[in-house]
C-alpha cells in the first residue's frame, strides 16, 4: 500500500508532521484470522467458532466410543474434538503418582502427518526441547489439550502460544470429510512406559 502520494511539482505542499509508526504485529498474525492464542476449552454443543462458515461432527474410532470415553484399571479418559485442538481430561484411579510424557507422544494430523506433541505449556521455542513430563497425583484429574507442535508459531516475544488451528473453519473445512487424526499418549505408570493410542473421525462438515 502506498504510504502517500506525489506532489504537484508546481505547488508547493506544507510540509506535515510523519504519521506515528504502525504498531508491531507478529508475522504470523499479518493477514490471518485464524490463528489460535492457546485453545480454552469450551461447554458448547457444538465446538469451534459459532459464527465460522462450517461446523464438524466427529467420532472416536481408536477405541471405539460414542461418548469419547475409555478407561481400564488406572486411568480413565474423556476426549472434546475440536477445530481448534484436541481436548481430554485424564483421571489417575491409583493411589501413585503417573507421568504423562510428552517427549515421546505422537499426534497425527488429518493429513497423515506425525510429529511431535505440542500442549498448553509447550511455547514455540519448545520445538526441539525435551519437555517435561507432566505428574498426575493419585485419584486426581488433569485437563489439557494437544495438537501438532508443528503448528505452533512465532509469537514474537509473546509469552502466548500461537499455533494454527487444527481444523479450518472456512472454505478450507470440506477438505476434511471423512479424515482420521489422533494421538499417541505415552504414560508412565508404575514406573512403566505405556502407550494410550487414540482416534477420531471427521464424519461429516456442515455448512451452516
Amino acid at each position: 500500500m502506498l504510504a502517500g502520494c506525489l506532489a504537484n511539482p508546481t505547488t508547493r505542499a506544507h510540509p506535515k508532521a510523519a504519521p506515528p509508526p504502525p504498531d508491531v504485529v507478529p508475522a504470523e498474525r499479518q493477514g490471518m484470522t485464524d490463528v489460535k492464542a492457546g485453545a480454552p476449552d469450551s461447554v458448547l454443543p457444538v465446538p469451534g467458532n459459532q459464527t465460522a462458515g462450517y461446523a464438524f461432527r466427529f467420532s472416536q474410532t481408536q477405541p471405539p466410543s460414542d461418548r469419547f470415553t475409555f478407561q481400564d484399571r488406572d486411568l480413565s479418559f474423556y476426549f472434546r474434538p475440536a477445530p481448534d485442538a484436541l481436548h481430554f481430561q485424564v483421571e489417575n484411579r491409583q493411589g501413585q503418582p503417573v507421568w504423562i510424557d510428552w517427549d515421546r507422544s505422537v499426534f497425527y494430523d488429518p493429513f497423515g502427518a506425525s510429529g511431535k506433541v505440542a500442549h498448553s505449556d509447550t511455547r514455540f521455542d519448545d520445538r526441539f526441547k525435551v519437555q517435561a513430563a507432566t505428574q498426575i497425583g493419585g485419584q486426581q484429574r488433569y485437563s489439557d489439550y494437544v495438537l501438532p507442535i508443528e503448528y505452533l508459531l512465532d509469537p514474537a516475544g509473546s509469552p502466548e502460544q500461537l499455533h494454527r488451528p487444527l481444523l479450518y473453519e472456512d472454505s478450507r473445512a470440506p477438505q476434511y470429510s471423512d479424515k482420521e487424526f489422533g494421538v499417541d499418549l505415552v504414560f508412565r505408570v508404575q514406573n512403566q512406559p505405556r502407550t494410550y493410542s487414540f482416534r477420531f473421525r471427521i464424519e461429516s462438515v456442515i455448512a451452516r
